[in-house]
């Protein structure tokens, strides 16, 4: 877990510093950082589905929204990111994890 915590650390930091970095192309730099999401590596992880209902309703009561997140979710926020709505957005880490990283 330690070097996925901090590859997790690397990408807001490098958003960070390419923001810099990049000053003057007109390039954004945002990171987006998902809290555990329904996907089929996570339902993987264990043999048995009454296993797997045990996992995913322990990672939803360590998130204050009470769930894990959808793909959806996760995808809506990159298109933001991505679009000219978020014009003026640049250098930030998106936390979409349901409050998670906020406790």
């Amino acid at each position: 877990m330690s070097v996925y915590a901090a590859s997790k650390a690397a990408n807001g930091c490098f958003a960070r510093s390419w923001t810099l970095d990049l000053k003057g192309r007109n390039i954004r730099v945002n990171a987006v950082s998902p809290g555990p999401t329904v996907t089929p590596r996570l339902s993987r992880i264990v043999q048995t589905e009454e296993a797997r209902q045990q996992i995913f309703a322990a990672l939803a009561a360590s998130i204050p929204l009470g769930r894990i997140a959808d793909p959806d979710e996760i995808a809506k926020a990159v298109v933001f990111l991505a679009s000219d709505e978020s014009s003026f957005v640049n250098g930030i880490e998106l936390f979409v994890d349901g409050g998670q990283a906020q406790i």
